[in-house]
């Protein structure tokens, strides 16, 4: 299966289709996606955790061990561990956001889904992420995963990208165009 042609020209492409083939071949592709999801989200709440990860001056065994602190604290499974540990020594842990963003893309091809990166204003409870899924999945025809981000200058609304299709519904972008419009 080669659904990767896009994502495997970039170097954080690249690492994450490393570690897709490595999860595949353990049967542990789940796991893994678990792991990176709670780690992405550790990344988004803990601007210290982020800025640890791009932190040029940190040497590779801190980097490997400050990995391996919060990879353990959180219960990480052993592959994304060790992977993370290889990061830290090729000094690639910046690369981390783009790396978890390429493997979930991967393995949702793999499950054959489609992949929606969906930014909003405001976080979205589970109601609503159901609700946009439903309708995501009509209009494209299959299961929809979600990749969530927010942005508080939106405003409101939702940016929809699935795919080369991009949707958007924010109060900025309406805005703006207001603004375009009367400028004549």
């Amino acid at each position: 299966m080669d659904n990767s042609g896009g994502i495997q020209a970039s170097l954080s492409g690249r690492y994450a289709k490393a570690l897709f083939e490595l999860a595949s071949d353990n049967k542990a592709i789940e796991s893994v996606g678990q792991s990176l999801g709670g780690l992405s989200a550790a990344l988004a709440a803990s601007p210290e955790l982020a800025a640890m990860t791009v932190n040029p001056l940190l040497s590779r065994d801190a980097g490997g061990k400050s990995i391996a602190a919060v990879a353990a604290s959180m219960k990480l499974d052993a592959l994304t561990t060790k992977f993370l540990g290889v990061l830290a020594q090729n000094r690639r842990l910046g690369e981390l956001a783009n790396i978890i963003r390429a493997f979930e893309a991967l393995a949702s091809a793999h499950r054959g889904e489609a992949t929606a990166e969906v930014t909003s204003a405001h976080p979205l409870d589970a109601a609503q992420v159901t609700a946009l899924k439903e309708k995501l999945k009509a209009k494209v025809g299959r299961e929809v995963a979600i990749a969530q981000k927010v942005d508080p200058a939106l405003l409101g609304g939702l940016i929809v990208k699935i795919g080369s299709q991009m949707i958007d519904s924010s109060i900025k972008t309406r805005l703006n165009t207001l603004a375009t419009a009367m400028k004549g």
